[in-house]
């Protein structure tokens, strides 16, 4: 079985363009296919691929090349492993922001419906917080956030409310357990979808995902060069909207804030209009990529060009 099909492989190392020399970072090593692709397109320079993953890891040794570098850390920490290894500034980013196969496909992750296993979702193994602790620990009204705010589940009170019911007669040990203690508010027909949306608001909370994107996103700004490029992939519409809006905004809520002269004040500019979705053949061959959208970014040569030209006394 392969360890992780890449998505959008070639769009997503394409909208890099890779210079000669260049410095890359993927923040989402995972499989490595990613970074082999960025690997095979770079004549010299220095590609540094990021991981929490214990199996990740193991699965970096694979890739030797003098260029590649593998640092064992969420990409939350970007900036600060960059400058462990003398790197403040890169010429392109990569984030592939999707759970791996590998990690969906290995039961005692937890991380897919289809398996029996323990409740856990840590994408760093050494992480305190895991599934379990969510389920069995936190106040309804914490649950009914979760379940509303992360898995966007229209029926999340009700939800919450059977979770604390059910593990006030018995703890919820396994992912069996916890589909039993629900299967009252699973609608029927949609069992598939409910759980996904389920398990997706526990595993944005288990790993912090949307405050570790933001502040990737936002670390990454610091560290691209001008005219340097980001390229994301995401899967589902929280991770996409806070994407969007950073890159279209330079913040994740409200509107873009404008200088003096009316001129937009954020420091990526869009490459592409709208996201770049698979196409029909990814599509037939890897049904995992079916939610996929990339967008790419550049940014701006600094921060005023838009007022080169203008006089002194105009200022």
């Amino acid at each position: 079985m392969t360890y992780h099909q890449p998505v959008l492989l070639q769009e997503s190392v394409d909208a890099l363009a890779i210079k000669p020399g260049g410095i890359y970072v993927d923040v989402t090593f995972g499989g490595g296919g990613h970074s082999a692709h960025i690997l095979s397109k770079m004549q010299g320079g220095q590609l540094y691929s990021f991981d929490q993953d214990t199996d990740a890891e193991k699965q970096s040794e694979k890739l030797i090349s003098d260029q590649f570098t593998f640092v064992k850390a969420n990409f939350r920490y970007l900036k600060k492993y960059l400058r462990l290894y003398g790197v403040r500034q890169v010429d392109g980013i990569l984030a592939d922001l999707g759970v791996s196969s590998h990690q969906f496909n290995t039961a005692e992750r937890g991380f897919s419906t289809r398996f029996d296993g323990p409740l856990d979702m840590r994408m760093d193994n050494d992480s305190p917080l895991t599934a379990r602790e969510v389920v069995n620990t936190y106040e309804e009204e914490q649950l009914h956030k979760i379940f509303g705010l992360y898995g966007e589940v229209k029926n999340a009170r009700t939800l919450a409310r059977e979770i604390v019911s059910s593990r006030n007669v018995q703890a919820i040990e396994t992912i069996a357990d916890f589909k039993q203690a629900i299967m009252g508010c699973t609608p029927k027909g949609k069992e598939n979808k409910y759980l996904a949306q389920v398990f997706q608001a526990l595993r944005i909370e288990v790993n912090d995902e949307l405050k570790a994107l933001e502040e990737m996103l936002e670390q990454a700004v610091e560290v691209l060069k001008p005219g340097g490029r980001l390229s994301v992939i995401s899967y589902h519409s929280l991770e996409d909207r806070l994407v969007k809006n950073y890159i279209s905004k330079g913040k994740f809520f409200g509107e873009v804030e404008k200088d003096f002269f009316g001129n937009e004040i954020k420091p990526l500019d869009s490459v592409t209009r709208k996201p770049i979705v698979p196409s029909a053949q990814e599509l037939q061959e890897n049904n995992r990529s079916r939610s996929a959208k990339l967008r790419v970014a550049e940014k701006r040569e600094t921060q005023d060009s838009s007022n080169k030209g203008r006089g002194k006394g105009d200022r």
